[in-house]
């Protein structure tokens, strides 16, 4: 079959050359339109459901919101997991699907059910409502506005100016940007229209809070009016009863009382003020700003949506006010322009590296172009396949192109340098040309083929991979695979083509260089040969080195990328006010701003608007930009520093994606979460204080904390019923005026052309600011008196949930901490024994393991059945190819050979084994199969041809050993740069090309000697 296509090809040579012309122009146009993106999105397919329960506090908003709507989704077709998060006001349900569930499906499902769960809720400002079509990665671009002093606000105060202005008009404008699914404002302050009650006004003009908001209702609509025939033209007729400003509200009449109309104005003052607000933004030296957070939509291009991004921003800019700016402070560009110029600069230098190795070893310019040109042939035949599978161009996808890079020419070096070799050989002899390059072809073609098929073969298991691994390492497969298989082609089509057309029928002469270096290796073998024994012996003794040490190295996921930027949670005590908090915060950027080589420092507290995460005011998230010449491990260490000087706070470093990613999958915004479940708080939170004392001294743990989710004060109004029978006064009347006077409802709304503003009513602030002030609200009795709270109720203050998280059903608060210099899996052995021996839990409650744990367990699981697979899958096709199970299991012994070296490279790079390093060994099993198939394949053809095993071993091994030799330095140069780079994304990339490379150092080396000793041994005691 092979022979076959040779013939046809050579045959055929201008179709070649076309049908070469034409995957290169095809490759060029898909490569323009391939999307790009910084890192695979490796988000779940995840459903958020919002709900606002304005004045609520924790207990009540699990009891009544989250839980009904969380029970639901339960049994939801293909949903893995249900878990919420109560808050004062706010209830966050997420409902995660497997990955293979169409995420507009997820999204059906859960409105459906969630409609279905309206009927358990109560009354609601506003419906549940989904979030964003968005993933962990969408959060693409950051900005803030900024005025100037003395600008013109129209009469508002700042905030309520820029947030105005970026809710009506920036935000509405960004939102047109194709990609973009969703803004979310923060910061500032939205503007209402306050209705603020005197009540004893109020009851003395024998009125009730019913009775405004029913006024209001009635005074602020238009109808229509059908319309009037006239004069042969219609004429539309309205009635225009909207409020348009504050004098019209103040002037609603309310009732007649003694013959004089009372109004709005005669009960209450009605003036402009900020909506009760849970976070503020911060930049810079600390001023307050107004911020949007763009979500992108899920599966649009980050880079398209970004570009067009910045040319509405300038269209926006233009058209905004004198004195207002709009700073982008975040951007996803930045991130995927340092991660892709990582992997390109990698890439070239790699290119150029294989180049000198092509020259140097070829001696031939034109045969080194020809193999040189199988590198763009082949990446131009990966880019085509991506856009085919939908696969972008990414750290990891264009990381598999530069792993394979140096491989890519080491078919297209076999069968060049033997084309090289046959007709320098035949040099001065009337053979044909063609037939000449077909034989050297064919002599080649079939273990080139299968060892190139072998490599493709082991990334296939890769495939299987699930969860995040999947999706982060698939891309690399894809890649892999089809650089490959275009490097078959180049190999078995092109290059036999091209070399038709460029090499000279020189004498063939090897250089001085070479000449020496192959006599010294044939001294070297020669004495290998004569003790095998010895060489055996080292042999198994280095593999039994090499699988203790793989034993004893430490483990961990996949090594954390450098984003380019950091960000900082901050958890103050659960009681603190949003304005102490915000001088808290301004005092910790004071201290971080003093430190050098940073760019933008913006500071998040509390949460923005619904859509959103429901943090705490006692929360904030700093976020801080990186220079480029900083280097963040020792700049996380000072910051640690200066940050343990601040008392009461606890401290968590991450960075913008990575914090993300880690509070999507674990719930917690660290690398490891210790979940503890029960149903009694003070239970879980003993037990959590408790774990957290006994892990403060395990080596390697740091920003150790547990969730500050208990200790908010609240004033909690118990009803008397009894009393409230005695006046004859419903219950629910006292509950409605603590809910309407004291936390306040928005009863309506004022229209501004489009923009919309709440109408607020709530008694005035002297009224409800203090429990004293609470016990003197008065409720109407059944014969007309006014009777006092704190006779209707019991008045006390106490400490309550800050928040309370639910998962699988079970209420749970974490104990959470990021693992710095040492491996994950020693960090977690020490606090597991830790927490058996030193922590006795109560009945019913229970601990977990989660966070970047729970993935690596997982992934690791799998590796364990995809490595057998992988070595079972190289013997099956080595048997294939030599139709003998000797020969196959020969070959196979490169495994143990390539294992010492990728241990070795782990240890001296100072690498775990995550699983990148993994897969770096499954790589390096079928990339270690390629040079001694040739060798077994060279051998057995000399041997055919009558030569003895001993010299047949010899000189095939001479004939292959300058193939050999460059095949190996070409796919160690084309990593080396991988090994060794700094750049944005390449700590993924390090592990694998650390055992890639050493692996391939000792197995290369270890090939030439061991599997000719093999060789001659197995066969000499065969033929005995």
């Amino acid at each position: 079959m092979i022979e076959k296509v040779i013939h046809s090809v050579l045959k055929n040579r201008g179709l070649v050359l076309v049908a070469l012309l034409g995957v290169i122009g095809l490759g060029v146009v898909e490569y323009r339109q391939l999307d790009v993106e910084a890192f695979p999105d490796i988000s779940p397919i995840m459903v958020p459901v919002f709900a606002e329960a304005d004045g609520m506090a924790p207990e009540e908003v699990e009891q009544l919101v989250a839980y009904p709507i969380e029970t639901a989704m339960n049994g939801l077709p293909n949903v893995t997991l249900v878990k919420s998060t109560s808050a004062f006001g706010m209830a966050v349900v997420y409902v995660y699907f497997t990955d293979d569930t169409d995420i507009y499906f997820a999204r059906q499902l859960v409105s459906e059910r969630l409609t279905a769960a309206l009927a358990d809720l109560p009354d609601l400002r506003e419906p549940p409502a989904l979030g964003p079509i968005s993933t962990g990665l969408g959060q693409i671009f950051l900005y803030y506005l900024e005025l100037d002093e003395g600008a013109d606000t129209g009469g508002l105060d700042k905030l309520t100016y820029l947030r105005d202005l970026n809710d009506w008009v920036v935000k509405r404008q960004l939102q047109t940007v194709q990609g973009v699914t969703d803004i979310l404002s923060a910061g500032g302050h939205v503007l209402q229209y306050q209705i603020q009650i005197d009540p004893f006004l109020l009851h003395q003009y024998n009125l009730a809070l019913e009775d405004v908001v029913t006024a209001v209702q009635a005074n602020n609509r238009n109808v229509g009016g059908q319309y009037l025939q006239m004069n042969s033209e219609e004429h539309l007729v309205r009635g225009v009863g909207l409020l348009r400003d504050l004098d019209d509200i103040r002037g609603i009449t309310l009732k007649t009382f003694k013959g004089t109309p009372v109004a709005i104005r005669d009960v209450a003052t009605v003036e402009y003020g900020p909506e009760l607000r849970r976070g503020l933004v911060m930049a810079g030296e600390g001023h307050e700003v107004v911020s949007g957070l763009v979500m992108k939509l899920f599966g649009a291009n980050s880079s398209k949506v970004i570009e067009d991004l910045y040319k509405k921003v300038e269209q926006v800019q233009a058209g905004l006010p004198d004195g207002v700016r709009l700073v982008p402070y975040y951007e996803q560009a930045d991130l995927v322009e340092n991660a892709t110029r990582t992997v390109k600069t990698a890439l070239l230098q790699g290119m150029v590296l294989v180049l000198l190795v092509l020259f140097a070893f070829l001696g031939c310019f034109r045969a080194a172009m020809i193999v040189s040109l199988a590198m763009p042939f082949c990446a131009l035949i990966a880019v085509i396949g991506m856009n085919h599978y939908g696969v972008s161009a990414n750290l990891m996808s264009l990381g598999g192109i530069a792993i394979a890079l140096g491989m890519l020419v080491d078919g297209s070096i076999v069968v060049t340098e033997n084309i090289h070799r046959f007709l320098g050989l035949k040099h001065g002899t009337k053979a044909d040309r063609c037939r000449l390059i077909y034989e050297a072809t064919k002599e080649v073609g079939r273990p080139i083929l299968f060892a190139i098929l072998i490599v493709i073969t082991v990334f296939i298991p890769i495939l299987s991979l699930e969860a995040v691994e999947g999706k982060m390492f698939k891309p690399l497969a894809y890649t892999v695979m089809l650089a490959l298989g275009g490097s078959i082609v180049f190999a078995l089509v092109v290059a036999p083509v091209l070399a038709s057309f460029l090499i000279n029928e020189k004498p063939y002469k090897e250089s001085a260089f070479l000449r020496a270096i192959k006599a010294g290796y044939r001294a070297a073998l020669s004495a290998a040969l004569r003790a095998k024994a010895v060489v055996f012996a080292a042999v198994v003794v280095l593999t039994v080195l090499a699988a203790v040490g793989l034993r004893s190295i430490g483990t961990e996921f996949i090594p954390v990328l450098n984003e380019g930027a950091i960000s900082i949670d901050v958890s103050m005590a659960p009681s603190i006010a949003l304005d102490e908090a915000e001088e808290s915060v301004q005092r910790l950027t004071d201290e971080i701003m003093q430190m050098e080589g940073l760019g933008e420092v913006v500071a998040m507290i509390g949460r923005p608007e619904a859509g959103s995460h429901p943090h705490p005011v006692n929360f904030a998230m700093i976020h801080v930009v990186l220079g480029e010449d900083v280097r963040k491990a020792e700049l996380l260490d000072e910051l640690r520093d200066r940050l343990d000087d601040y008392p009461g706070l606890q401290v968590n470093f991450s960075q913008p994606i990575q914090h993300m990613f880690d509070e999507m999958l674990s719930g917690t915004r660290a690398q490891l979460a210790i979940k503890i479940y029960g149903e009694d708080l003070d239970q879980i939170r003993e037990s959590a204080e408790s774990m957290r004392a006994v892990l403060e001294d395990v080596d390697g743990l740091v920003d150790l904390s547990v969730e500050q989710s208990f200790g908010q004060p609240q004033v909690k109004v118990v009803l008397d019923r009894e009393a409230c029978a005695g006046y004859g006064i419903p219950g629910e009347a006292v509950l409605e005026q603590i809910e309407t006077a004291v936390g306040g409802a928005v009863i309506d709304t004022l229209y501004k052309n489009t923009r919309r503003y709440g109408i607020h009513l709530r008694y005035a602030p002297e009224f409800r600011s203090t429990p004293d002030a609470l016990a003197q609200l008065f409720i109407r009795s059944a014969d007309g008196a006014l009777v006092s709270l704190d006779q209707l109720a019991t008045i006390e203050s106490v400490d309550g949930p800050l928040q309370i998280s639910r998962e699988n059903n079970q209420r749970r608060w974490v104990v959470q901490g990021n693992i710095q210099g040492r491996a994950l899996s020693k960090v977690l052995a020490d606090i597991q024994s830790a927490v058996d021996e030193k922590v006795e839990l109560p009945a019913g409650i229970f601990v977990e393991y989660g966070g970047q744990f729970e993935q690596q367990r997982s992934a690791m699981q799998r590796l364990r059945v995809i490595v057998p697979v992988v070595i079972a899958s190289i013997f099956i096709l080595l048997w294939i190819a030599y139709h003998c199970v000797r020969y196959a299991a020969m070959i196979l012994l490169n495994v143990p050979l390539a294992l010492i070296g990728g241990v070795f490279g782990l240890w001296v790079t100072g690498q775990y084994l995550s699983v990148p390093a993994s897969i770096g060994f499954i790589a390096l099993f079928g990339i270690a199969m390629q040079d001694a198939m040739v060798l077994v394949s060279d051998f057995n053809d000399l041997r055919r041809e009558g030569q003895s095993v001993r010299d047949a071993v010899i000189n095939g091994s001479l004939i292959r050993f300058r193939p050999v030799i460059m095949t190996t330095l070409t796919t160690l140069l084309g990593l080396l740069p991988l090994l060794v780079s700094h750049g944005a994304g390449a700590e993924v990339q390090r592990p694998l090309a650390a055992v890639v490379v050493f692996g391939l150092l000792t197995s290369t080396f270890l090939t030439l000697f061991v599997l000719p000793a093999v060789y001659e041994w197995v066969e000499r005691r065969r033929s005995a």
